[in-house]
């Protein structure tokens, strides 16, 4: 049943209950009328209907007083009755501890944790979080999560990095037992920020790189470019420049980055000046063999969705850093090919016309060993790769 179909059925309940005779039933009615509004983005018909709901519940029902009132309180934050908002959590933690519900008790006290925060009162949202996980101890682990992730993000506005830190790896290991991708992604880009904050940018690449894996680019693109934004940081805070460069290019490549992260990219680009060769070359020569493949293919997805004029320049960059290393040039040009085989159809036909394009902008020496190295390479392939990189080139 969809939510507007619900919604009816709920209004033709309203009419059959009239308070006056089924006060339960119509409160009861109303709350679930509230909380469908809610879902369906109408959060002042909401509040509407949870007043009425809280109206007509008898003050004896303490426990359903308490339902109503906490959701009550997210439908006047979503209005931005910040204040409202906050008595209705207040007021429900305490009718939830008469009845000794904890749980429900740390719900309400965690959205208050929410408003506070909503109001910059950073001091105040770390003590209603630090609450809610002593209330959530012991139970469901995917709330200790969540309050652990918002309570290490409030001592970190409030200043307090090292306990941040301690608060936001607990969210992480919670969200990895959990196996909640998008948990842990959020919980791994904040504790990055913790380390970074802390100046321990090496921390912060790890953290950042378990953001960056748990947030797809084809899933996620606003929240991988953020983590890739938050890497390039943290590559620049360790002097590696070529890291940095190549995870701000990322970053910016999403279709519509957020107006925060192209920004935070833009600035480390320009404060890494120009590249002098190819970037993706300069952070293979310092990676270890088994980085490659994730590297070399994050980076192609970047120049598949390039402009042509950059992706032919990448490619002829490329061709010519492939020529200056002999040594290896065999087991980068595999590892090349193996990157280029995972795009969809359309990229994979994009790069390798750029790639045969900037034979041309080259030294014919190079373009010559380098086609004639990629294309002894391709026959390391099972026979459907093969033929699907001959077929392309």
């Amino acid at each position: 049943m969809n939510l507007d179909d619900a919604i009816s059925q709920l209004r033709d309940r309203l009419e059959r209950h009239p308070p006056e005779r089924f006060p339960v039933q119509h409160a009861t009615a109303q709350f679930h009328l509230g909380q469908a509004l809610l879902q369906s983005g109408d959060a002042d018909q909401a509040v509407a209907a949870l007043r009425a709901s809280l109206r007509w519940f008898p003050e004896a029902l303490e426990a359903e007083r308490a339902k109503v009132l906490n959701l009550l309180g997210a439908a006047l934050r979503t209005t931005g009755t910040l204040d409202a908002a906050a008595a209705c959590f207040t007021e429900a933690a305490q009718r939830f501890a008469v009845r000794g519900l904890t749980a429900e008790r740390g719900a309400a006290v965690f959205n208050l944790g929410l408003v506070r925060r909503d109001v910059g009162d950073a001091r105040a949202a770390v003590d209603a979080f630090a609450q809610a996980r002593e209330l959530f101890a012991g139970g469901p682990l995917a709330p200790q999560g969540t309050a652990a992730l918002h309570h290490g993000t409030a001592l970190l506005e409030a200043g307090d990095v090292d306990g941040a830190a301690a608060a936001l790896q607990q969210a992480l290991d919670l969200a990895k037992r959990v196996a909640e991708r998008e948990a842990v992604g959020a919980a791994a880009n904040a504790l990055g920020l913790a380390q970074l904050a802390a100046q321990r940018p090496r921390e912060a690449v790890d953290a950042f790189g378990l953001a960056v894996a748990a947030h797809p680019r084809s899933v996620r693109p606003g929240e991988f470019a953020m983590a890739k934004a938050n890497l390039a940081l943290a590559y620049e805070a360790t002097d590696d420049v070529a890291r940095a460069r190549l995870a701000a290019r990322q970053a910016l490549a999403v279709d519509q980055p957020p107006d925060a992260v192209r920004a935070q990219a833009e600035a480390i680009l320009e404060r890494l000046g120009p590249a002098s060769g190819s970037a993706l070359l300069a952070v293979l020569d310092t990676a270890p063999a088994d980085q490659w493949p994730s590297t070399v293919r994050d980076e192609l997805v970047r120049w598949a969705a390039a402009p042509a004029v950059e992706r032919r320049g990448e490619a002829a960059a490329w061709i010519t850093g492939l020529f200056s290393r002999p040594d290896r040039t065999e087991e980068l040009a595999e590892a090349w090919l193996r990157g280029l085989v995972e795009l969809p159809p359309g990229d994979l036909d994009a790069v390798v016309v750029a790639a045969l394009q900037a034979g041309d902008d080259v030294d014919p020496a190079a373009a010559e060993r380098v086609r004639s190295v990629t294309a002894r390479m391709m026959a390391v392939f099972p026979v459907p790769q093969l033929l699907r990189l001959r077929d392309r080139f």
